[in-house]
C-alpha cells in the first residue's frame, strides 16, 4: 500500500485535514461485498476505475486515513488507524503493520498534545490503533490531553463484558487491551450513546449495524455540512446500492437501514459524505435519484489550508 498524503479543505470556520496513511488494492469485490453482483461493478466502471476498483486485478481500492477538524480553538481527530507493529494474528496486513500516523499528524501541524478530542467511530482494528503508544512496555494514550469519545455499545461488545466480541475474532481482545483499555485506565475516555454534542461544530450520532455502536460525526459550520461516516460506506457502490453490506458488518440488515437514513439526510442537507476508506478524492456529495441515490460532486481537497 502507498500514496501517503496530507490534504486540506475548509468547511465554514472549520479546517478539515485528511491524513492518508496508505491507499491501494485490497480485496476482490466479491469477497468484500458478498451480496453485490459482479454486474454492479461493470455497470459503474466509468467512475469506479481507478480510484475505487482496479478492474484488471478485480480488486477494490481502499484508503486508511484519519481526519482532523480544527475550529473554535479546538482540535478533533476522527479515527486513528491500525497503529504501529501491533500483534494482530489472522488480520493480514494489520499484523505487525508499519505506520507513521503520528509523524504525519506532526507534518500537518497537529502534534499529539494539541488534540482536544479523539473520536472512534467504532472499535474495529483499523480505527483505534493509534489511540495509544508503547511507552517502555506500557500502552498509554497517544494524545495526552484528549478526551476519547467511544460508543458505549461497542465498548460493551468488544470489552470483557461481552467476551471481547464474543470471541468472533481472536485479535479483538488484543485490540481492546492495547488500544482501548489503556485509555480507560488513564481516565481519558467518555462513553456515549444515542447522540453526543462534542463542541459548537460537531455532534456524534449512533448508526448501528456495522458494529453495535457504529456512529457518524456531523459537522455544521456556517452554511457547510459534512458527515463522517466511518465504515457505514466502504465503497461508492454502496451509495447507488445501499442494500449491499461489507464482509465486516456484524448486522447487515441494521447497517443497511442506518446507511439509507444517513445517505438520505446527507442528500437533503447537501452535506459532504466523508467515509473512512474511500480512495481518490475521499469524500463527496450525495444526490437523490428516483427512489435511491447517486454520486454528486467530489470534495476539493488541496495542499493548503482552504
Amino acid at each position: 500500500m502507498s500514496d501517503t498524503r496530507i490534504e486540506h479543505v475548509r468547511l465554514g470556520e472549520v479546517e478539515v485535514i485528511r491524513v492518508v496513511e496508505w491507499q491501494g488494492a485490497y480485496l476482490p469485490p466479491a469477497e468484500m461485498f458478498p451480496t453485490a453482483p459482479a454486474g454492479l461493478w461493470e455497470e459503474h466502471a466509468e467512475w469506479l476505475v481507478p480510484d475505487h476498483w482496479r478492474r484488471a486485478e478485480d480488486r477494490t481500492v481502499v484508503a486508511l486515513q484519519s481526519w482532523v477538524l480544527r475550529g473554535g480553538g479546538q482540535t478533533v481527530v476522527i479515527d486513528t488507524g491500525v497503529g504501529h507493529d501491533r500483534d494482530r494474528p489472522g488480520m493480514g496486513p494489520f499484523h505487525r503493520g508499519r505506520s507513521r500516523l503520528l509523524a504525519l499528524l506532526g507534518e500537518a501541524g497537529v502534534p499529539p498534545e494539541s488534540v482536544d478530542f479523539v473520536v472512534n467511530t467504532h472499535l474495529h482494528v483499523d480505527h483505534v490503533g493509534w489511540n495509544t503508544v508503547d511507552a517502555g512496555g506500557e500502552w498509554v494514550p497517544s494524545f495526552p490531553h484528549a478526551t476519547y469519545l467511544i460508543p458505549a455499545a461497542d465498548d460493551a461488545h468488544y470489552g470483557p463484558a461481552r467476551g471481547y466480541g464474543h470471541g468472533r475474532q481472536p485479535a479483538d481482545r488484543l485490540v481492546y487491551e492495547d488500544s482501548v483499555a489503556p485509555v480507560h485506565r488513564a481516565g481519558q475516555s467518555l462513553l456515549w450513546e444515542g447522540t453526543h454534542r462534542v463542541n459548537d461544530f460537531l455532534t456524534l450520532e449512533s448508526a448501528p449495524g456495522h458494529t453495535p455502536g457504529s456512529s457518524v460525526a456531523r459537522l455544521a459550520s456556517g452554511g457547510d455540512r459534512a458527515v463522517f461516516v466511518g465504515d457505514l460506506v466502504h465503497s461508492p457502490v454502496q451509495i447507488v446500492a445501499p442494500c449491499h453490506h461489507s464482509n465486516s458488518c456484524l448486522d447487515p440488515a441494521r447497517a443497511a437501514r442506518s446507511r439509507h437514513r444517513v445517505l438520505a439526510r446527507a442528500a437533503d442537507e447537501r452535506a459532504l459524505l466523508v467515509p473512512g476508506h474511500f480512495g481518490g478524492p475521499g469524500a463527496l456529495e450525495v444526490r437523490r435519484a428516483g427512489g435511491g441515490f447517486t454520486l454528486g460532486a467530489w470534495a476539493a481537497f488541496g495542499p493548503g489550508t482552504g
